[in-house]
């Protein structure tokens, strides 16, 4: 059976999705959350998220304020359980949206899903594949609910990979310390909190769990893919700054989000990363929430390349920070997949051979067989690989730079029919279009002015 098959099957024989409601409880140890959805009686999840208790946290927050937060976190965590069976209507029974609200939820979840549609080969289109209907009530909100939102730090998720630590490592300013955010904590996450000088103890941690019978329903063949992974952490970053009364939340999202995976298409594997949803959830937000949440990307008005450059000075970072999906869970660098050749790639202007070469394990641009993937890096192929990886002129700059720095004579196997262009991407320009406050782009002007200058 196709997956367009399976789709229009499921719509027909699961053709109401309900969000049923939402639960939290403030326990000793911390704040816990419940989700309940359906799309039938054998279809029905549970999913939960638990924050644990820290001396910066304040649970004691209004009612409508955490009604509305965790509310607006089961409408993004909805989408991993509805594209299963892709039910035609969203029943949301324990809340309201107006129609300005539904356009935005209907935007991320036909965006957000792009990759799951076009590598599944389903047809849809944004105005025939969902519609929702709300039945439950909504809290009435003000500003004035939000006032301890007044502090001048910063929250800052915590990836593991190298743009979260350039983050961090530049937005501590004297008399600031930065609040690391790290959603299910692995080694590279607590690794790189731990060099920055943090302990788990100083970080806000989020814990989530997926409902088991989603992946069951997975093992049985039910639609499966990409969804919007920092859309749903956008929403609970919301949730951690009012807890911890910190406004400011400062992602690590570049410009080359922007790019799209698939050429000529809108499918982007990072769209929840894009300028485009960043400046969309600070509408809604500011709408139809608290407009004194300041969510931002401190990166975006940078390249991959610089960010690079910028992460390549702090060197104490080099044993511990991973970017590699396919080996997250042994905290390893596979070697052998397209986010590790890009980040390979990305660095190799920037870090001598043998110590890039001792940070993934391997020389990887020897590695012939990850030739398919250099392919679809340089523009090569149909797409771009389906992973967070920079645009094809960032790809292609780096090799040129790298090849004029450390292989003037012989080359790498990759890189023996290669032909070199002059670097297109700049590592002294700045992207113009960004959402930084003055004082905090000056930050990163003075950051890569000093960076080139050495």
């Amino acid at each position: 059976m196709s997956n367009q098959t399976k789709y229009e099957l499921y719509r027909q024989t699961y053709p109401k999705f309900v969000y049923q409601s939402f639960q939290y409880d403030v326990q000793p140890d911390g704040l816990h959350i419940v989700f309940d959805f359906s799309a039938g009686p054998d279809i029905q999840f549970q999913p939960t998220a638990f924050i644990p208790s820290r001396p910066f946290l304040r649970f004691d927050q209004p009612r409508d304020v955490l009604d509305t937060l965790v509310f607006n976190i089961g409408m993004i965590e909805l989408i991993s359980y509805w594209k299963c069976v892709c039910s035609p209507v969203v029943e949301v029974r324990c809340g309201q949206l107006n129609p300005d609200q539904v356009q935005f939820w209907k935007k991320i979840y036909f965006n957000g899903l792009g990759e799951f549609f076009y590598i599944n080969g389903i047809e849809a289109t944004i105005d025939n594949f969902l519609t929702i209907d709300c039945f439950g009530s909504t809290p009435i909100l003000n500003d004035d609910l939000f006032t301890n939102l007044s502090s001048t730090n910063h929250l800052i998720p915590i990836g593991g990979g190298k743009d979260s630590v350039v983050t961090l490592e530049h937005l501590r300013q004297p008399g600031l310390r930065p609040v690391p955010l790290i959603m299910n904590p692995r080694g590279a996450t607590v690794g790189c909190i731990q060099t920055a000088g943090y302990t788990l103890d100083e970080v806000l941690v989020i814990k989530r769990s997926i409902h088991p019978r989603l992946l069951e329903l997975n093992a049985q063949g039910y639609l499966n893919g990409h969804t919007p992974f920092s859309a749903m952490l956008a929403f609970y970053t919301l949730l951690a700054a009012q807890l911890s009364g910190i406004p400011n939340i400062a992602l690590s999202n570049e410009s080359s989000a922007n790019e799209s995976t698939v050429v000529g298409t809108n499918v982007n594997h990072q769209y929840s990363k894009s300028l485009e949803f960043e400046n969309d959830f600070r509408r809604y937000v500011a709408s139809h929430i608290s407009s004194r949440f300041n969510y931002y990307s401190f990166l975006r008005p940078l390249s991959e390349l610089q960010i690079a450059l910028l992460f390549s000075q702090h060197k104490q970072y080099f044993s511990v920070f991973r970017s590699c999906n396919v080996g997250s869970k042994q905290d390893i660098w596979c070697g052998n997949c397209p986010k590790c050749l890009f980040a390979y790639i990305i660095l190799s202007p920037f870090i001598a051979p043998e110590i890039l070469n001792a940070i993934f394990g391997k020389a990887m641009l020897d590695c012939i067989e990850l030739r398919p993937y250099f392919l679809e890096l340089t523009g090569k192929a149909p797409t771009k690989p389906f992973e967070c990886v920079g645009t094809i002129s960032e790809v292609h700059s780096a090799l040129s730079l790298t090849l004029r720095r450390w292989y003037a004579h012989k080359r790498p196997a990759l890189l023996e029919d290669y032909k070199p262009s002059d670097p297109t991407t700049s590592l002294t320009t700045l992207f113009p279009e960004n959402n930084l406050a003055p004082s905090v782009l000056n930050i990163l002007q003075q950051a890569i002015r000093t960076a080139n200058e050495q």
